[in-house]
């Protein structure tokens, strides 16, 4: 299992919210470009970056941190918030960004989505299931969707893609565990995804549960930012 560590930023700081909710902001560091250093450092190669000021606005508005956190040698980040149109895909593309997490737009208008992975390949993509209950929920989680986890992975897979981020956003800054069932549920349904478990991860026997229920990836933040878990132990014994 492959563990991904995040970075949230508002503000160009590295912050952390509880289910999402902005009015629960925590700042943890002022400089992200340090702290992907930090996570090079102790052997990581891809960080979750997400632009939680873009979520909310519905375009990009971190990308000159992104774009300097891009140029730490050896890093690769996947990046989302606020990816709604083309020139916003492009310029983050342009800026060094391996993979984008396309959430609310996937939703929204799938028609663009389509075109961008026939334009830009399926395999530069991750889509963000955000869920609530059973459906997926949109604008930096502020709104439920109507569409339903299932449908909105079935719907992309057979677009092509294969890189699929799960947040349960009841648990996200819960520090209460991750949603186990809802993660064995979708590899029983969908076996060839590569899923990437996000949000409730307390500590190191978190990540050994989902390491034994074979989930392929997870991203930490919450847990390493509030000293419940090291670096050491997200990386050393797990990727």
């Amino acid at each position: 299992m492959k563990v991904i560590p995040a970075i949230d930023l508002i503000n160009g700081e590295c912050v952390r919210l509880t289910k999402g909710d902005y009015d629960t902001k925590k700042v943890y560091d002022k400089n992200p470009v340090e702290m992907v250093k930090r996570f090079l450092d102790k052997g990581f190669d891809r960080v979750h970056v997400v632009d939680l000021d873009g979520a909310k606005a519905g375009f990009p508005v971190n990308a000159p941190t992104i774009e300097r956190m891009t140029k730490v040698d050896g890093v690769r980040l996947d990046v989302g918030g606020g990816i709604k149109t083309e020139e916003a895909l492009k310029n983050l593309f342009s800026i060094g960004v391996d993979l984008v997490t396309i959430g609310s737009l996937a939703v929204q208008k799938p028609e663009i989505l389509k075109n961008w992975l026939t334009t830009y390949g399926a395999s530069h993509f991750i889509l963000g299931a955000d869920v609530k209950g059973e459906h997926i929920a949109t604008n930096g989680w502020l709104t439920t969707s109507e569409m339903t986890l299932n449908s909105f992975i079935d719907h992309y897979f057979s677009l092509g893609v294969r890189q699929f981020l799960c947040t349960d956003i009841s648990r996200d800054g819960m520090l209460q565990g991750p949603a186990i069932d809802l993660y064995v549920n979708i590899l029983n349904r969908f076996p060839d995804l590569y899923l990437i478990a996000s949000g409730g991860v307390s500590n190191f026997d978190d990540l050994m549960e989902l390491k034994n229920k074979n989930i392929p990836a997870v991203v930490v933040g919450k847990a390493y930012y509030e000293g419940r878990i090291t670096l050491e132990e997200m990386g050393n014994n797990l990727i």
